[in-house]
């Protein structure tokens, strides 16, 4: 089965949680995952941020409900890595 390993993905955040406890968020999801976030834009009560999230295999689910429990949206999906497995 093939294995998500890398995830970018356009938020907008609210300014409360900060960006490091919604990337602490992100990563306390599973053991191996590396959380990245860029803030790209800044307004009076939003944030544009690019998450990049790095796994063994992401469960993109579970990560998107988590945001939205962090009063954040995801607006879009701008890259996936993704690998296959061999069949036999």
């Amino acid at each position: 089965m093939a294995s998500t390993r890398k995830i970018v993905l356009d938020v907008l955040k609210p300014h409360q949680p900060n960006g490091v406890d919604f990337a602490a968020a992100l990563a306390d999801l599973s053991p191996d995952y590396q959380v990245r976030l860029t803030v790209v834009e800044v307004d009076e009560k939003t944030e544009s941020v690019i998450v990049v999230l790095e796994g063994e295999n992401i469960a993109f689910d579970p990560i998107v409900d988590l945001i939205r429990k962090m009063g954040a949206s995801v607006h879009s999906i701008d890259e996936v890595e993704v690998h296959g497995s061999k069949m036999a």
